[in-house]
């Protein structure tokens, strides 16, 4: 390979060479070449073999990373139903305490009206009436005697009805804890199954990791070697040849004026190098679990599924031709053709996509051109 390319230079730098010395370096220098891509050969194999691996891989962390969503949404409903629950209970428990003071106020009346009773005396009514010499009087006193009497038969009865009442609520309350054990033991269920598939994407994380390692490695050789293949090969076209080398809407409106879709921290921004030679064609912003990830304008959602490199991603459709991309969530909340407005809630931030914190992915398009975002919104920083 050195040798091929000081050849390549030296027929550049002497042009003035003879055909003859020229074809027969040329010679050898195919020689070195045909060497350079058997070696180029094997390499592209095992980059294949390994892509195939790494989309293996890929395809078990987003099953993985989907379980974990799917855990995470069973265990939010559980959760909603703890709280309708405890609702359930609060109203069952208010009503035991009404319960409880209507039957304090109705035994307060029956002794009320036992004190009432024993003022008249506690004669017995035929000796009451027996003693009377005024026959009015002694109606009156009948009379007293049966309302009396309905009256402790009526709140007696009623203070039965409220202890039936009681024990009723008892029992309910005593169900309602039932099912929020019940409840709790789900709950349990799901926190493991959510541990399960997050152990099961830790170990897929991290043997990807591995081969993520691994093989950068070899595709920067790789690349490296067939960067300087195709050099040398047109180096030396070039100086057999004698050619010279060849020359090396309403959306729109709204720039400076929208809202960043979280609060956090910029990683990365529009244009910043990053591995292999590429640029970022969005920013990457720190943020924290679970936090809210806002739409920064109206639109229509053109996509809400798992991606490789960005994890569960949303993209939002703003019209003519401007989208805003959302990845590396836990959990998505809209689904495609839903519309949103600006500021709705379409994820839950996390670190989909292999990430190793929870992070956003955020990026602007216009048509097919990634823009930078920052000049787009209010505030420089989120």
């Amino acid at each position: 390979m050195r040798r091929g390319t000081s050849f390549a230079i030296l027929l550049l730098v002497l042009p003035a060479l003879a055909a003859g010395d020229t074809k027969a370096r040329s010679a050898a220098t195919e020689a070195d070449l045909a060497s350079v891509r058997r070696q180029i050969e094997r390499i592209s194999e095992q980059a294949s073999r390994a892509a195939v691996e790494r989309d293996r891989l890929a395809r078990e962390l987003g099953r993985a990373e989907q379980s974990v969503a799917e855990a995470r949404r069973g265990v939010e409903g559980v959760r909603r139903e703890r709280v309708e629950r405890s609702r359930q209970r609060s109203v069952l428990a208010a009503e035991r305490r009404e319960r409880e003071a209507s039957l304090a106020a109705e035994r307060r009346e029956l002794a009320g009206q036992i004190r009432a009773a024993y003022l008249i005396g506690r004669e017995e009514p035929l000796r009451l009436l027996l003693n009377q010499r005024d026959p009015a009087r002694a109606g009156r006193m009948f009379t007293y005697y049966g309302y009396f009497g309905r009256a402790r038969a009526a709140q007696i009865a009623r203070i039965e009805e409220h202890v039936a009442a009681l024990a009723q609520l008892d029992r309910e309350l005593e169900a309602e804890e039932q099912r929020m054990a019940e409840l709790e033991g789900r709950q349990r269920q799901e926190l493991g199954r959510l541990e399960q598939a997050r152990a099961q994407r830790s170990t897929v994380l991290a043997s990807l990791d591995a081969e993520s390692r691994s093989r950068t490695l070899q595709l920067e050789r790789l690349k490296r070697e067939q960067g300087a293949l195709e050099a040398l090969l047109r180096e030396l076209r070039r100086a057999l040849e004698r050619l010279p080398p060849e020359a090396g809407g309403a959306f729109a409106k709204l720039r400076g004026r929208l809202a960043w879709p979280v609060s956090g921290r910029i990683l990365a921004s529009f244009g910043e190098s990053r591995a292999g030679g590429l640029r970022w064609q969005g920013m990457l912003l720190g943020v924290e679990r679970g936090v809210p990830v806002r739409a920064i304008y109206q639109g229509r959602v053109a996509y809400a599924d798992w991606l490789p490199g960005l994890g569960l991603l949303v993209i939002v459709d703003h019209g003519q031709g401007y989208l805003s991309l959302y990845g590396h969530n836990e959990q998505l909340y809209r689904k495609v053709g839903e519309r949103v407005a600006t500021g709705d809630t379409l994820a839950a931030a996390g670190d989909s996509g292999g990430r190793s914190r929870p992070e956003l992915y955020f990026e602007i398009r216009s048509g097919s051109r990634p823009v930078d975002p920052r000049p787009w919104f209010r505030q420089r920083d989120p």
